[in-house]
């Protein structure tokens, strides 16, 4: 560490490992700099050493409709296998995890409940909709159906490249309830991220504020030695599904909230979910 340029100081106070899941590769996560530039402010501010390491992430809109779709479920298990290999071979008194899109959120909350120590999260939140001729697009509704149109014969090219320009005006993640946003919902719901974290836009300076308090807070978790499983117990995954059935969000979740649950050493099975399917109503 004295090589890499810390001081006597920084090595003194607890040191939190950062993992930025930053590429240029998908538009939830380009912006992620910035956010963890945010989050190891938050931490020095609260007396912290901040050690920033990196992930792998997958672009599902990106990997749609070739081989690379095989290769976006299993990137989950890698990115949770990568962080938990960094966090034993560097034993940190406390993790941030900075994910935004769909696989990456549930593997570092796979690693979280794996490694069980002082755990948050903050995202780098949704993108902002689109609007062409005062009609809202998405990427579904942008990227994918207007090709559809296009290559049906019920659109011109011009029409499709004005709408494909305007669809995903901003950084983030995809707009709408898919699997992306829908997670960092259920990371909010687990009480494993700070209110907004699933709905601050990625554009907005509360995401950056959001960033440096989520830097303050996993401070208190150390210092308080609150550990991830304490968080995410059996009553906190059964809110969690609950706010999903509210919400109605991706179907992924099933994938994803189970495999979480298991490494947190709990079963949470279709029968369990559909028992709050059946009483919890659909709201928005």
């Amino acid at each position: 560490f004295k090589a890499i340029g810390y001081t006597d100081e920084e090595l003194k106070r607890p040191i939190i490992g950062v993992v930025n899941s930053f590429n240029e590769l998908i538009p939830g996560h380009i912006h992620l700099n910035t956010i963890t530039q945010a989050v190891k402010d938050g931490i020095r501010m609260a007396g912290g050493t901040p050690m920033e390491f990196p992930a792998i992430g997958v672009c599902d809109g990106i990997a749609m409709g070739h081989a690379g779709m095989k290769y976006s479920l299993v990137s989950r298990e890698i990115i949770a296998d990568s962080c938990e290999i960094v966090a034993m071979a560097y034993p940190f008194d406390g993790l941030v995890f900075i994910p935004n899109c769909d696989k990456i959120i549930p593997g570092m909350l796979m690693a979280a409940a794996r490694l069980n120590i002082p755990a948050i999260f903050v995202s780098g939140g949704p993108m902002l909709k689109g609007v062409y001729k005062n009609k809202n697009y998405d990427l579904i509704s942008g990227g994918f159906e207007a090709v559809g149109e296009f290559k049906a014969g019920k659109m011109d090219e011009k029409t499709l490249n004005s709408i494909e320009d305007a669809c995903c005006p901003t950084c983030g993640s995809c707009s709408g309830m898919f699997t992306a946003n829908t997670m960092n919902c259920m990371t909010e719901a687990l009480g494993m991220a700070l209110p907004g974290n699933g709905t601050i836009p990625a554009v907005y300076s509360r995401r950056i504020r959001l960033a440096k308090e989520s830097g303050m807070q996993i401070m208190k978790l150390v210092e308080h030695d609150v550990k991830a499983r304490d968080i995410m117990t059996e009553a906190a995954f059964e809110n969690a599904f609950t706010v999903d059935m509210a919400l109605g969000g991706s179907t992924n979740t099933i994938l994803h909230l189970p495999a979480i649950a298991s490494e947190a050493g709990l079963n949470f099975n279709l029968a369990k979910i559909n028992a709050i399917s059946e009483k919890t109503p659909n709201l928005c």
